[in-house]
């Protein structure tokens, strides 16, 4: 019944609710030295399915020896589903289908640039900025690493220097919610490319055509998060931005962990545009004797990027915020620790593609012992860095000049991305 198809779809190209369960391990791996070869040791021991996505799938060493490892499954008969970003993975798209030709793989492309007519769709600037891989809904990788060598860069070229950038290795319940985002994500570009028109007629509660059907018959159901007790160690959750019901998840658990925050607010991220309301939750912090930090860009990728974020380190430095750049190599890492016992670690940046445009994904977790980790990290990081100090204060017209061009041009993108509303 029409209903029921509607129910069936839904639940594959849903993203689960936000919830914190305990009974987790969730260990923190740093650049894909660390995450590559974890990964793919859960791809090898898979029995069943592998769900990876991804925003940029390289085809350096690095990309090749996931993508040996993904084939690899396939071929014992497990089911492999990749999806990637049609933007973030165009250099590589035609070698990227070499790679998995006629070996099982299921490759996907979320909204796809193939044909030049496609640039000129709506919703084509939201992309898939997700790094999502999960392995029979037992073990699951989410952060910020793309699947391209760390030393990489695919405008700038290689470096000797790995870029500065973070997963977590999650076990427990909270992989089964990793997994179902990871084959929403999946399932979204499969069936938006196949059957468009049949989703269209799905979603109006009419009766689906037959090769909707079969697709939809096809489908397993989702698979609810096991509950487990609130008390059980490493609780934790994932966040998805999406475009549909979860459009401020991400955005509001920063906020709200730093209007409660004591002690520290640290950050880093390579792209800082905040909304106002989060710049008032950094400045009430510091104002009331919180030590908050941000840790950006030193080595500048995108030269706009970084016009953005240097256009508020008066008014951030001003209410107390201190602010450093990391110049040993690029910054690639979107994590935050609050205090000592909140952190997230993730894909999405602080700014408005990730805020409000793009897919992302983040886990926070909610435990001491990860906290210190995280916390380690961030110290080595802030201890490599320039701290901003001798920046002149621009109250005159020059100042108000830049930030007015960076929120014009800011919003005239959301504008253009069909984003209304002040940000």
């Amino acid at each position: 019944m029409p209903g029921a198809d509607l129910d069936r779809l839904r639940s594959w190209t849903g993203v689960p609710a936000p919830r914190f369960v305990g009974g987790n391990r969730v260990e923190l791996l740093e650049g894909g030295d660390a995450l590559f070869p974890r990964m793919c040791q859960a791809i090898d021991a898979a029995d069943s399915e592998v769900w990876l996505a991804t925003y940029i799938f390289h085809d350096d060493s690095a990309a090749r020896t996931v993508a040996d490892a993904l084939n690899r499954a396939a071929a014992r008969g497990v089911a492999v589903h990749v999806v990637v970003d049609g933007f973030g993975s165009i250099a590589t798209m035609t070698r990227l289908r070499h790679m998995f030709a006629g070996n099982g793989v299921r490759l996907e492309v979320f909204r796809p640039l193939d044909r030049w007519y496609a640039w000129l769709l709506p919703g084509q600037l939201r992309r898939l900025h997700q790094k999502l891989c999960v392995c029979d809904d037992r073990v699951a990788f989410v952060g910020g690493i793309n699947v391209i060598d760390d030393r990489h860069d695919m405008n700038q070229g290689w470096f000797d220097a790995p870029r500065l950038d973070y997963a977590v290795e999650v076990r427990g319940p909270l992989a089964v919610s990793v997994h179902a985002t990871a084959r929403a994500m999946w399932a979204r570009a499969h069936l938006w490319r196949s059957w468009g028109a049949e989703v269209s007629a799905i979603a109006r509660s009419a009766r689906p055509g037959k090769k909707a059907m079969a697709v939809l018959r096809g489908l397993r159901a989702a698979t609810d998060a096991p509950e487990a007790a609130d008390n059980a160690p490493m609780r934790a959750a994932f966040i998805v931005r999406d475009n549909l019901r979860q459009r401020r998840s991400i955005e509001r658990s920063y906020v709200e962990a730093i209007r409660h925050a004591r002690t520290r607010v640290d950050i880093a991220v390579p792209y800082f545009y905040p909304r106002q309301s989060f710049r008032r939750a950094l400045a009430r912090a510091a104002r009331r004797g919180v030590r908050v930090r941000l840790l950006l860009q030193g080595k500048v990728d995108y030269r706009i990027a970084a016009l953005a974020a240097q256009v508020l380190y008066d008014q951030m430095r001003v209410a107390g915020v201190r602010i450093y750049e990391y110049t040993p190599a690029f910054l690639h890492a979107k994590m935050a620790l609050v205090d000592d016992d909140w952190a997230t670690v993730g894909s999405s940046n602080i700014d408005p593609l990730s805020l409000l445009l793009n897919l992302e994904a983040n886990v926070v977790v909610r435990d001491a012992d990860f906290a210190r980790a995280l916390a380690e990290r961030f110290d080595a990081a802030f201890a490599a860095s320039v701290e901003v100090t001798d920046t002149p204060i621009r109250a005159g017209w020059r100042g108000w000049l830049q930030r007015a061009l960076v929120a014009w041009a800011a919003a005239l993108y959301l504008r253009v991305a069909g984003i209304t509303g002040r940000y």
